[in-house]
């Protein structure tokens, strides 16, 4: 056989097995058989579900249970059945586990969190509130209450003003008069007297300011460790006006105090140099610093020590953490906190009353702050408890929470100014930062809250790990109501925190929510 031949015969061999090896290809993509699968679905309660959608995984095939959660479909045998429903968890089988497939879906973390909100005692129902008189009393019966276990009253009432009491606010504020639509309120200035730094340091360990004199602060003013700051009641402390570099501010270090005792009559300020005392618009706002507590109890970030916010990084005295619980910074009683919030740098502005790592020894009761820029009340870590507290007419938040922050607090009002982009939210709560899984977890308790929104703003936001609680208080006129973070990557994030009981809302009522009613409308699961 020539060489010619053998090639003719070698070519014509390869052109058999080509098309062999081609045949039995084509023969492998269709040795799926279509078989009919059948069963049913239940969610995690274990009733039956009509109307979820049963569908072949990258196929044409289709169904839907029905009211006894049943379905048939027909599908090739190597496929894979989707399961899905609004409200639901998205399930996927693959069929070759048998040709009669029973379902278990969850129940979405929205689902389960808006039926928690009947379950828990919280209402949609209008609590009387009238914005237009001078105090914010609500009905006297608005359902169940409960007292959590800790430093509270209990009372027999929800919001944080008694029906038919005396307003715990009345005459030391400035709240009635914005009530009423009016200016803050007014005071008597004393004798300007310049006061920095470098004069706090040179003054030795006590320090005595008195009404007959009205303080300027000029530039940051550390109260050092060692010293204390005594106040008299009715005094007036003003700060400079000034961003970055020119921003006044008044901070108790680690170690120091501040004995701020003022009187329902005769209550302490703190406001900007260019207040006259005759009253100011409440919508003036960042006009100078505000007022700083550092103390040494826990927080749950790493290394257990921060550098406070508001405060230049290079400055040891912004220090704030440790390991006491039971740490005092003093005292702040019948204090009225006015325009305050400058901006020290890029998007950081300082709150009305700031408290670092603030211990359980430290007294924070009937407090007000009005028109800051920033936060009215922000907490970053520690344990401080507080009782009568005001934040009105506040730029951001009226509450915010960080750092695994667990104090108590009772008889709150928040009231943010009434234009859509006036405020943020009602409470920002954050758990951890860095962890953001970091123990101790956020855990504060919040009774008796009036919190009163506007159209642009939620009532309540709970992240990064934190939980928390609010028992008989009311939220009025927000956009929206309360969202919990959920994270697929985070095995401790806030929702989880509501699974473990660490995150509660109870005999809670919300009325004139923009986002509805139901506690599905109500309660927003994110990621």
């Amino acid at each position: 056989m020539n060489q010619r031949v053998m090639k003719k015969n070698l070519l014509f061999l390869l052109g058999l097995v080509l098309s062999i090896s081609l045949f039995t290809s084509c023969g492998d993509d269709d040795t799926s058989v279509i078989v009919s699968i059948s069963g049913t679905v239940t969610d995690d309660t274990g009733a039956a579900l009509e109307g979820v959608s049963v569908s072949e995984k990258g196929g044409a095939s289709s169904s839907t249970t029905s009211a006894t959660g049943e379905y048939t479909i027909d599908v090739a045998d190597n496929a894979t059945l989707i399961f899905s429903k609004e409200g639901y968890s998205n399930t996927e089988v693959a069929v070759s586990t048998g040709t009669i497939i029973d379902v278990v879906v969850n129940r979405s973390p929205a689902i389960l969190f808006g039926l928690y909100f009947e379950e828990a005692g919280n209402q949609s129902i209008d609590p009387g509130i009238d914005l237009g008189a001078a105090s914010i009393r609500t009905n006297a019966n608005l359902g169940a209450l409960s007292t959590p276990a800790g430093v509270f009253e209990t009372v027999d009432y929800k919001g944080a003003v008694s029906p038919t009491d005396m307003v715990w606010y009345a005459g030391w504020t400035s709240y009635e008069n914005i009530l009423s639509g009016g200016k803050t309120k007014s005071f008597t200035q004393g004798t300007l007297v310049n006061i920095t730094d470098a004069d706090i340091k040179a003054a030795g360990n006590d320090i005595n300011w008195t009404k007959d004199n009205t303080y300027v602060l000029d530039g940051f003013v550390f109260v050092n460790d060692g010293q204390t700051l005594n106040i008299e009641a009715g005094t007036v402390i003003k700060g400079k006006a000034g961003e970055t570099d020119n921003a006044s501010a008044l901070i108790i270090a680690q170690g120091g105090k501040i004995m701020a005792e003022g009187t329902a009559t005769d209550p302490i300020v703190f406001t900007f140099e260019g207040d006259s005392g005759t009253g100011q618009e409440p919508s003036l706002q960042g006009q100078w610093g505000g007022l700083i507590l550092l103390g040494k109890a826990s927080l749950n970030s790493t290394p257990g020590v921060s550098a406070i916010e508001g405060i230049p990084t290079n400055e040891p005295r912004g220090s704030y953490g440790g390991s006491d619980d039971a740490d005092n910074s003093g005292v702040i009683k019948y204090v009225s906190i006015r325009h305050g919030g400058t901006n020290i740098g890029e998007d950081n502005e300082i709150n009305g009353l700031t408290l670092g790592g603030v211990g359980t020894g430290t007294t924070i009761d009937y407090v007000e702050v009005v028109a800051n820029r920033d936060d009215g009340f922000e907490w970053f870590g520690g344990t401080v408890n507080g009782k009568h507290l005001l934040s009105i007419f506040c730029g951001d938040d009226a509450l915010d929470y960080d750092e695994g922050y667990r104090g108590q607090n009772q008889f709150v009002i928040n009231h943010q100014n009434p234009d859509a982009d006036a405020a943020d939210r009602g409470g920002e709560h954050d758990g951890g930062t860095n962890p953001e899984a970091a123990t101790p977890y956020a855990t504060p308790i919040f009774a008796n809250v009036t919190s009163i929104g506007n159209s642009g703003s939620r009532a309540l936001t709970f992240r990064d790990n934190a939980g928390g609680e609010y028992h008989n208080s009311i939220f009025i006129n927000y956009g929206r109501g309360v969202d919990i973070e959920d994270l697929d990557d985070q095995a401790e994030d806030s929702y989880k925190q509501w699974q473990d009981a660490n995150l509660k809302l109870q005999n809670n009522v919300f009325y004139n929510i923009g986002a509805g009613e139901t506690g599905t409308a109500l309660f927003t699961i994110t990621n």
